[in-house]
């Protein structure tokens, strides 16, 4: 479970309160590993999560001029065959699965906005907090981004719905260094906000894990 940046007696006692029901649905507070697959989704079809996601897969350095897409025309980073297809299949498992996303927050570079679209989130804000500064893969030693997503996950999703947010891995690091440690393309932390300023991890998912869910419904 992820700890606030302010530690409370109160603080506490509500993330006992929180581990306690995910023990009576059968979820955890300390990750994907001891999760089960069906009680998540029955989890994310009622809403209240947020979906943190890291971008489809994409190659470290910008395309050729060749190579862009059309509307790439700063010529940022794209998605690579691999990452196009993935987010194609999670967005086809996530609306097979009858997972409800309401608000979709991203990165307002091309390969976030990329993923956003293919996985059909819907419209999404941009924020500067959760780009790359123009600065691919590299740490934000002032923490704001980290501080920042931190902030934004605690907020309780509109009723019956779930937030998606679409970012990078330093981003997710900063903001959750343990439970994001090794974060692939496209994987997930997902969180459940507590009502009170905190949220919790209750599980990792990679990409590829929706449609092989959706697959055995």
């Amino acid at each position: 479970m992820s700890r606030d940046p302010v530690d409370t007696p109160v603080r506490a006692f509500q993330r006992c309160l929180l581990a306690s029901l995910f023990s009576m649905l059968g979820l955890s507070s300390t990750g994907a590993a001891s999760l089960a697959p069906k009680e998540l989704v029955a989890a994310l079809r009622t809403g209240g999560y947020v979906i943190l996601m890291r971008h489809a897969s994409s190659p470290r350095t910008p395309p050729e001029a060749a190579s862009a897409d059309p509307d790439n025309v700063n010529r940022e980073r794209q998605l690579d065959e691999n990452g196009r297809a993935s987010a194609q299949a999670m967005g086809a498992a996530l609306r097979r699965l009858k997972i409800p996303v309401g608000q979709v927050l991203s990165s307002p570079t091309y390969r976030a906005l990329q993923t956003v679209r293919l996985v059909q989130l819907g419209t999404p804000r941009t924020y500067p907090e959760l780009g790359d500064s123009g600065q691919s893969m590299q740490a934000d030693a002032s923490g704001k981004r980290g501080a920042w997503i931190q902030t934004r996950v605690a907020m309780p999703p509109p009723r019956g719905t779930n937030t998606a947010i679409v970012t990078h891995f330093p981003n997710i690091a900063e903001a959750f260094p343990v439970d994001g440690k090794g974060l692939d393309d496209g994987e997930a932390l997902i969180l459940h906000p507590d009502g009170h300023g905190g949220a919790a991890v209750v599980a990792r998912v990679k990409i590829d894990d929706w449609p092989r869910w959706a697959a055995s419904q």
